[in-house]
């Protein structure tokens, strides 16, 4: 469920800013901060594929027109690439999106157009995840509220922190540090979050077809997860009991770790 997959996703970039601080590239508070945001968006663009996902609606036509596209094409996709021992499908759902290549090609293409695009490049790409983060993190308050105000929520956040991140020092050019690579680290945490999903999805029962193109057996589709008894279904007490409240606590631990605090 999306706030499930928010959760893990800015867990996961917290515990990349600790690794990062202990490999001797610290992350600015604003990278630590932005990043994990992003990244808990970035955890719900997979879904794409899929109509009733909370990205699917999060952004009202524009968003629903472009589940459809994707859907189509992930399902063109898979009927091309499918092997003999990968089953028929009506859709495209868990298909294409749900793959280490399309996390890649995403976080790569973001990167390249945050530095092409410059300054509207950036908010839009924050704008996304903000409002994609909202949406997860905030998922309670979310759904009650309308659509425009968590748009307005969203730019207002996207523009506070493109500025705070533009300071000296803030992170703008964090980690790669040639003039003209600035926010070419925005394409990690969105890598980051596309694969948390994958993994995520991988413990349900219907497992996830992360490796993809790479054939295993006679799939090209392998749904990869745990053994059978160990996976469980979507929204179930295992994912809210266990699982939001591990997400919550990894993530604040290493947030502060990545801080400098512990």
């Amino acid at each position: 469920m999306g706030p499930a997959h928010s959760l893990s996703g800015a867990a996961a970039w917290t515990g990349v800013g600790a690794a990062a601080g202990a490999a001797g590239h610290p992350m600015p508070w604003p990278v630590v901060v932005v990043g994990a945001l992003i990244c808990a968006g970035a955890a719900l663009a997979p879904d794409l594929d899929h109509k009733s996902a909370t990205i699917s609606r999060a952004f009202g036509p524009i968003s629903r027109a472009l589940c459809g596209v994707i859907d189509k094409l992930s399902h063109t996709v898979y009927t091309a690439t499918k092997m003999k021992g990968d089953s028929r499908r009506a859709g495209g759902h868990r298909t294409l999106t749900h793959t280490w290549l399309w996390a890649v090609l995403v976080g790569s293409g973001m990167s390249a157009l945050a530095v092409v695009g410059g300054r509207w490049a950036v908010l839009g790409i924050l704008f996304v995840h903000m409002v994609l983060a909202i949406a997860g993190l905030l998922w309670r308050a979310a759904r009650g509220a309308s659509d425009v105000l968590i748009w307005l929520l969203g730019a207002s956040s996207a523009w506070i922190l493109a500025d705070i991140l533009d300071q000296p020092g803030n992170g703008a050019n964090w980690l790669f540090t040639a003039p003209g690579q600035e926010y070419l680290w925005l394409g990690l945490p969105i890598v980051l979050g596309a694969l948390v999903h994958c993994v995520g999805d991988a413990l349900t029962v219907s497992g996830c077809p992360i490796l993809w193109p790479i054939p295993v057996g006679r799939k090209r589709w392998y749904p990869v997860g745990p053994p059978k008894q160990m996976r469980f279904k979507a929204g179930s007490w295992v994912e809210m009991k266990i699982l939001m409240p591990a997400f919550t606590l990894a993530g604040t631990m290493a947030g502060l770790d990545a801080l400098g605090v512990l």
